[in-house]
């Protein structure tokens, strides 16, 4: 066997296996890296505004797409408020006013601590398969790296994206760049990750920047994990209510 033909050979085998992936299977694959059994994680959320910017550092934990529990560390103005997910359900809690208020409805929209995030980013935590059709569209290079764009259209309603376009790292598995679109086709927020880093078997995106493009001069918002910790134990009685006031 001559070494043209060898090289033939591997050519079709690397091809090959390539080929074998489908588009659900990408993003089955992508989910496992952002989601975990349980993780609790450290991080700072950099609030560019028109003048000056903030950032708040918080804590969370969070048991699979439907319980999450965060509370905000630093700056003191900010310290104790807190947020509780469980599936579809959200509250918060002010320490100034010593109230716990259920966010529903419209409210979702609104904007976390006037950062580019809404609360509704935070709620749509389900697999992507689950909820969007998927399509395949073509390569592309950013930064001389490789990606799959691929194009996603909801079929369940309620969503508040039903339309987005992702371009996902073909060794990482991460949308590394994503748009997201209301039902005309109008953008409505873009974000992107990098930071890429090995976590326990996985690769995870250290920084991410959102970016609500209906926000007039909107410069930004940075989210900075400063730690993570994958299938570590969490307490069922993380998830309360009542660990809200505490």
């Amino acid at each position: 066997m001559n070494k043209f033909f060898v090289f033939l050979t591997s050519l079709s085998c690397i091809f090959g296996e390539s080929n074998k992936l489908s588009v659900y299977d990408i993003v089955s694959e992508m989910d496992k890296n952002l989601n975990s059994n349980n993780r609790v994680l450290i991080s700072e959320m950099i609030i560019h505004g028109r003048r000056k910017s903030r950032t708040i550092k918080s804590k969370s934990w969070s048991t699979g797409f439907e319980k999450a529990f965060t509370e905000n560390l630093s700056p003191a103005r900010e310290a104790g408020t807190k947020m509780l997910k469980l599936k579809d359900k959200l509250w918060t809690y002010s320490p100034q006013t010593d109230r716990i208020i259920q966010i529903s409805g419209h409210m979702l929209r609104q904007s976390i601590n006037g950062s580019d995030m809404s609360y509704k980013d935070m709620m749509e935590t389900r697999p992507i398969r689950e909820i969007y059709h998927l399509t395949l569209e073509k390569s592309a290079f950013i930064n001389d790296r490789d990606h799959w764009v691929i194009f996603m259209e909801a079929k369940v309603k309620g969503l508040s994206y039903p339309k987005r376009r992702a371009w996902i790292d073909k060794e990482y598995f991460l949308p590394i760049k994503e748009e997201r679109y209301a039902k005309s086709g109008k953008l409505l927020k873009t974000i992107s990750m990098n930071n890429i880093k090995s976590v326990k078997g996985r690769w995870f995106p250290f920084h991410y920047r959102f970016k609500d493009e209906l926000k007039r001069n909107s410069k930004g918002t940075e989210w900075i994990i400063i730690d993570i910790e994958f299938d570590s134990e969490i307490s069922e009685s993380r998830f309360s209510k009542a660990l809200l006031r505490k």
